[in-house]
């Protein structure tokens, strides 16, 4: 059984940066493909990112790719997501998530963290 828990998000201005992490504990992190989701009201969870057990390949939605990049340390049990030039359409709320095969489409992830929020205001 593996708990995630992401970092705090936040609220910033178009064009502005913002990194936000990802710790797991009770598994063994390194087994596990990791991803990133995002969720906006009234919308499905959507795939923003992943990355392999070794971090070998990443993979990232058309509408961050050049933008967001994935990345993890299996040293520190954390996956983290860096957003650079960021666009009001990214606000939502961000999710991580573990699983056991590289996947795009959320219901192959068996572990969530429980969401950090991201605003991003014009």
């Amino acid at each position: 059984q593996v708990q995630l828990e992401e970092s705090r998000g936040g609220s910033v201005q178009a064009g502005a940066s913002l990194k936000v992490s990802c710790a797991a504990s009770g598994g063994t992190f390194s087994s596990y493909v990791m991803g990133w989701f995002r969720q906006a009201p009234g919308k499905e969870r959507e795939f923003v990112a992943r990355i392999t057990r070794g971090s070998d390949v990443t993979y990232y939605a058309d509408s961050v790719k050049g933008r967001f990049t994935i990345s993890r340390d299996n040293a520190k049990n954390t996956v983290y997501l860096q957003m650079n030039s960021l666009k009001p359409e990214d606000t939502a709320a961000y999710y991580c998530a573990a699983g056991l095969t590289s996947a795009t489409n959320p219901a192959r992830y068996d572990y969530w963290g429980q969401g950090t929020q991201v605003t991003v205001s014009s």
